[in-house]
């Protein structure tokens, strides 16, 4: 067996994914860029995480905060409480957390959850720190603003929300 196959074997055991777990949408008559019938979505029975606000309907909220004049961004552990108070502010689930710190400065993490992720990389040497919020369900993410500007000692934050799969799904107005 040759090294190209071994690696195909191998592939998605470490995230447990598998091909039967990934529905082909092209077979099941729809391309990638066609949007998804409401019916499976919107079915009261399913348990799903999708955000059903304002008579739209999507997967998460996905918050790029921008962290300004931020102090103790080359800490690791204090990045990570900050990840961890994030989490308990925000009603999430948290799975795993990892951190790098470079050398002479900066932090990179992410805190994996059940309803998606928090990730950061940070710059130092000038007070910023680029955060990810990430959280489909009942988590709100909007928690981790707050948060952030404590854990940071900085009131200068900037904020910019994605309704990230909106428009996937359509025949909403049964949300």
């Amino acid at each position: 067996m040759d090294r190209a196959s071994l690696f195909q074997l191998g592939t998605g055991l470490e995230t447990g994914a598998h091909a039967e777990d990934t529905p082909d949408l092209a077979v099941a008559g729809f391309m990638m860029t066609d949007t998804v019938p409401a019916g499976p979505v919107l079915d009261t029975g399913r348990e799903d995480h999708f955000i059903r606000r304002d008579g739209a309907v999507y997967a998460g909220t996905h918050l790029i905060i921008e962290v300004e004049n931020g102090h103790g961004l080359d800490d690791e552990a204090r990045i990570e409480t900050a990840f961890r108070d994030c989490v308990t502010a925000c009603g999430a689930t948290l799975l795993h957390i990892h951190t790098h710190k470079f050398s002479p400065q900066g932090v990179s993490g992410v805190a994996v959850l059940a309803e998606s992720h928090i990730s950061v990389h940070t710059w130092p040497e000038i007070g910023y720190g680029a955060f990810d919020v990430f959280m489909c369900g009942d988590a709100d993410p909007w928690q981790a603003i707050g948060v952030l500007k404590r854990a940071f000692g900085t009131e200068t934050v900037r904020v910019k929300e994605l309704r990230r799969g909106e428009g996937l799904v359509r025949d909403i107005a049964a949300a």
